[in-house]
């Protein structure tokens, strides 16, 4: 009996021991009170969201510049103005493109010595060898022209600047975009400047250097003043290189009321002041290239009353709706290069400004989508307004942008100094006539 007993005994606790093991509540204690403390505790800090850096890419712009030879100026300057805008570019953080990331720029190019025969070796070296994303052109239309060719063959966007010639943008080029005024319009605006001055004025003497970019505006100034009933007494070309101007000076009428013509930068120097050594008694004297440059004014006397077609000058004040103002873009260049800008150094600059707006809105480095942003570009820069012919026979032709003419002048001191005399509307002097 009593092993019966405990045996039921013995399976009850048992049974109670497994009820409680598979869930049973057990008795509830009630816990402790925190302990008292003189703040709240701080909460926890949140986790810093991990922002990944915008992917970099670098664009590299290929072109040949004239270290050496003649084209030695004008070149410096519009290397100097391209860097500028680089330098600037880069250390404003590049481009944003439309992947979200970001565009940066780099440079590579060669010292073309100012021959034409060594252009198209190193732009072909630029793109096959160098993998040049884009090109900017050399100074000089016949520079130019030789690396245009090239762009197209190889389907690379090209912006020309210190080019002016009309004729690379007739050969059915769909790439290249031209910066400068054309050679059409280089020179006819100083001939209305001197119908304005004169109604009387009718003999022209025409001296050119024999280059592509001199012959082109004197052909088209000479069609020019025909038209409005000038008489061209002389219209001659000189060789490039020329520093004897005597025998063609001599061939100038004492009777002439314009010389007009010249070249680049040396020659027109020399030719100025050949001029002024002969006694020349023009009453308008209009030179290519060489008057806009400040050391034009070396050559002292001789630059009084010499008038030049400039791209643009300091005086210039467009309010550009792209880009950065004149007075910032001196501003910057003085600060870098310790000079004056000249037209040159602002064509360089604003070659690659084009370039930049016209990847900003194709948002990316895509050759189509940036060509068609240039077909479409219609803006206004510091260097004045911007725009292109898209017709299949002048693709690429400036159709915006136009000359302004400065003249030599003395200032109350007896100083030299430029004065913006035409067009009338943005003069800063009224025109010195005769000049001379």
């Amino acid at each position: 009996m009593k092993r019966t007993v405990y045996a039921v005994l013995s399976l009850l606790v048992l049974t109670s021991l497994l009820l409680t093991a598979c869930g049973a509540p057990a008795a509830t204690v009630a816990p402790a009170a925190p302990a008292a403390t003189d703040a709240p505790a701080a909460p926890e800090p949140a986790k810093a969201t991990d922002v990944p850096a915008a992917v970099e890419k670098t664009a590299v712009i290929g072109f040949t510049a004239s270290l050496t030879g003649k084209l030695n100026v004008e070149s410096t300057r519009q290397n100097n103005g391209f860097k500028l805008w680089m330098d600037q570019v880069n250390a404003a953080g590049g481009i944003k493109l439309a992947d979200g990331s970001v565009l940066k720029f780099t440079s590579k190019f060669y010292d073309d010595e100012s021959k034409t025969d060594r252009v198209q070796e190193l732009y072909t070296k630029l793109v096959t060898e160098d993998k040049a994303d884009f090109l900017l052109s050399p100074y000089s239309s016949g520079l130019a022209d030789a690396s245009a060719v090239i762009a197209e063959q190889y389907g690379k966007v090209m912006i020309t600047t210190g080019a002016a010639s009309d004729g690379t943008y007739k050969k059915g080029y769909t790439l290249v975009y031209q910066a400068y005024t054309p050679a059409s319009r280089y020179l006819t605006g100083a001939l209305d400047a001197l119908a304005n001055a004169d109604a009387n004025a009718k003999k022209l003497a025409i001296i050119h250097e024999n280059d592509k970019f001199s012959s082109d505006v004197a052909d088209k100034l000479k069609t020019y003043a025909e038209g409005k009933g000038y008489e061209i007494a002389v219209y001659e070309g000189y060789d490039t290189g020329t520093t004897d101007f005597a025998p063609i000076i001599n061939k100038i009428p004492a009777d002439v009321d314009a010389v007009m013509g010249g070249g680049h930068f040396a020659d027109g120097q020399q030719f100025a002041k050949a001029m002024s050594e002969k006694g020349i008694k023009a009453k308008f004297i209009t030179l290519l290239v060489a008057p806009p440059e400040p050391k034009f004014a070396e050559i002292g006397d001789a630059a009084v009353g010499i008038v030049g077609p400039s791209q643009w000058e300091p005086q210039a004040a467009f309010t550009p709706d792209y880009g950065s103002t004149g007075a910032d873009f001196i501003a910057a260049y003085k600060a870098a290069y310790n000079e004056d800008p000249s037209y040159h150094a602002a064509g360089g600059y604003v070659a690659a400004l084009i370039l930049q707006k016209a990847i900003e809105t194709a948002g990316s480095l895509d050759t189509e989508a940036v060509k068609a942003a240039l077909d479409a570009t219609n803006m206004v820069t510091f260097f004045g307004p911007i725009k292109f012919d898209t017709s299949a026979e002048a693709h690429g032709l400036q159709t915006g942008h136009e000359m302004i003419f400065i003249q030599w002048q003395k200032d109350a001191a007896g100083a030299l100094a430029k004065q913006v005399i035409w067009p009338l509307a943005g003069k800063t002097a009224d025109l010195v006539y005769p000049a001379r």
